[in-house]
């Protein structure tokens, strides 16, 4: 069974909510057409911890490690985190625009904040992701797509593919074809649970 989505609200109610003060509203008349995954570790390589989900709400000791000092004052956020156990935080509603793509461009598209929804996994380039992070993201994702008509399973990219040479995560340790099947595997039955 998939996950619940209050669409309304844009909230995933399985997931574990912490308020970002970095979102904004999304332009007007702008539909979610484009789910950009990205992966994320605070200190880089390193996992576990609050840091992140410190980053993302704006209250992050800049002084608690060397690293933070290179990154102070960046105000980022995304709409969830999954972190390496397959939790699940969501920091900004869908139904808002999240600050995690920067910089962007997609099929002729740019700003892809503006009509993206940002999926942040606890992870780096080189290190596998969790089992239990596939199990989490191909669940949200299979919601998703049954939820906002204008996604689809072609409408996912890494954040190196909307921000080449700029980014590179979620790098080569990152499955899509391990993505892809489960997602597929997923849909087939969900369509199958409701005829």
């Amino acid at each position: 069974m998939l996950p619940s989505i209050d669409a309304a609200a844009g909230t995933l109610l399985s997931a574990r909510q912490c308020h970002s003060p970095n979102q904004d509203a999304r332009p007007a008349g702008t539909e979610v057409d484009l789910i950009v995954l990205h992966g994320i570790s605070l200190p880089p390589g390193e996992f576990g911890g609050n840091a992140i989900e410190q980053l993302f709400c704006g209250r992050l000791d800049w002084d608690s490690h060397p690293y933070f000092q290179e990154i102070r004052g960046l105000e980022v956020s995304s709409h969830i985190l999954i972190r390496r156990d397959g939790e699940v935080l969501q920091f900004v509603p869908f139904v808002e625009r999240a600050w995690h793509a920067g910089a962007s461009r997609f099929r002729g598209h740019s700003r892809c904040n503006d009509h993206s929804i940002g999926i942040e996994l606890e992870g780096t380039d080189d290190v596998n992701y969790d089992d239990r992070q596939y199990v989490a993201l191909i669940a949200l994702l299979a919601a998703l797509l049954n939820t906002y008509p204008a996604l689809s399973t072609r409408r996912i990219a890494a954040h190196s593919d909307v921000a080449p040479g700029r980014k590179t995560d979620p790098g080569p340790a990152f499955d899509w074809l391990r993505l892809y099947d489960g997602l597929t595997r997923d849909l087939v039955m969900e369509v199958s649970d409701t005829q």
